[in-house]
């Protein structure tokens, strides 16, 4: 069993930064894939960012590329989303996510929530204009 929890949300002004923590549990971090998903009110869950188990491989969605940094520090078992230029619509609930991958060098993440076998209980992000 894998527990994740999340920290570091909060209320920013537009145009500032806020990390996302994710600190899992157990032995087998280091094996596994992650995640951060969001999901605002009245829309659909969104793949933000993710990173395969070593580190290498990293994924984001259009709407954060080039603002947003995922990272892992396997020896803290813990993931981190950096968010920098804050707007408005980022405001979510963000979620992190976690898989357990045989080979870092294949299918690392799914924009598919169902893919993912462990889930966080979510930090509130909200950006004020």
């Amino acid at each position: 069993q894998v527990q994740l929890v999340e920290s570091g949300g909060g209320l920013v002004q537009a145009g500032g930064s806020l990390r996302l923590s994710c600190a899992a549990s157990g032995r087998t971090f280091s094996s596994r894939a992650m995640g951060w998903f969001r999901q605002a009110p009245g829309k659909e869950r969104e793949l933000v960012a993710a990173i395969n188990s070593d580190g290498v491989g990293t994924y984001y969605a259009s709407s954060v590329k080039g603002r947003f940094t995922i990272s892992r520090d396997n020896a803290k078992n813990t993931v981190y989303l950096q968010m920098n230029s804050l707007k408005p619509e980022d405001t979510a609930v963000y979620y992190c996510a976690a898989r357990r991958i045989t080979f870092s060098g294949g299918i690392y993440y799914s924009t598919g929530g169902n893919w993912y076998d462990y889930w966080g209980q979510g930090t509130q992000v909200t950006v004020s204009s």
